[in-house]
């Protein structure tokens, strides 16, 4: 069963060429993301293989599978920790290949990472400013001598930080020290310093790690709400299933690095190779 959710309904999905699906809204719109081929070697280990995604311009989408499938080793294609070793990535159509890091951010794409990673002595405000760095309009000489662009820019900064803190209702500790937040806001601040890169595409990995149903539930239609405040697409891992069937459109699934099955939610549930991933093969006799 899936959080039930007043706020958030998931939308109608329909084909798209390339052998995908995307919401019926994004139709003849650029994917935010498009894989073709992509996959990583490492020695003799296929790590990831000929994996194929497309994500609509503002979809919701899962990427799931058991423990070791592949999924944070595709993020970390995606987001160039890794160059991959075949295969093409497009994001809002252009090709990634070659950049590095900073530049695929530039070009829109942000995550948070499986263990949270904060600056965990600086401020919460101090944390999202870090992503709205690269937004900064100021020289380091201005910002050295104090100088009147300066402050201003700063002032624009604040108020953004502010903005989006607000979303996820934790303005009230912006001067908070980010180490000293709860497990659960820690979460929520990562996801609002990524916020704060203006991307195009957010990627999640295991945005509710940690946290407890009443969290996970607001969690749930706090990223409904970004989706449609910001107009942005989202993929997200995550093993919490009534999240993941709850609110995504269409669910790749990654098994040993392969994809087995790509769908709706209820293709997802009802697909034969995806229990047997979970559950095993029920052996008889």
């Amino acid at each position: 069963m899936a959080y039930a959710s007043e706020k958030y309904k998931q939308r109608t999905m329909v084909p798209y060429p390339s052998d995908a699906i995307v919401p019926e809204v994004d139709l003849g719109k650029t994917p935010a993301l498009e894989c073709r081929h992509l996959g990583i070697q490492f020695g003799g280990l296929k790590a990831v293989d000929d994996f194929n995604i497309t994500v609509g311009k503002t979809e919701i989408a899962g990427l799931i599978g058991p423990n070791g499938a592949g999924k944070t080793t595709v993020f970390n294609l995606l987001t160039k920790v890794y160059q991959p070793t075949t295969g093409m990535i497009m994001v809002n159509g252009m090709d990634t290949a070659g950049k590095s890091t900073i530049q695929v951010n530039q070009m829109g794409v942000a995550r948070t990472f499986q263990n949270i990673r904060l600056f965990n002595q600086l401020s919460v405000e101090d944390n999202v400013k870090i992503g709205l760095q690269n937004q900064m309009k100021y020289s380091t000489l201005e910002g050295i001598l104090r100088l009147p662009r300066y402050w201003s820019q700063e002032k624009k900064m604040h108020e953004r930080a502010m903005e989006l803190l607000s979303i996820f209702d934790m303005q009230d500790k912006a001067d908070w020290k980010a180490d000293a937040l709860p497990y659960g806001a820690q979460r929520r601040l990562e996801i609002v310093r990524a916020l704060a890169s203006n991307p195009k595409l957010l990627l999640l990995d295991e945005p509710a790690a940690g946290m407890n149903p009443n969290e996970t539930r607001d969690l749930m239609e706090t990223i409904g709400k970004i989706r449609d405040e910001f107009q942005i697409a989202i993929l997200l891992i995550e093993h919490d299933m009534k999240l993941v069937m709850g609110i995504c459109e269409g669910i790749c699934v990654l098994n040993f690095g392969k994809v087995i099955a790509k769908g709706t939610p209820e293709d997802i549930q009802n697909n034969p190779e995806v229990i047997e991933a979970y559950l095993g093969k029920n052996e008889e006799g």
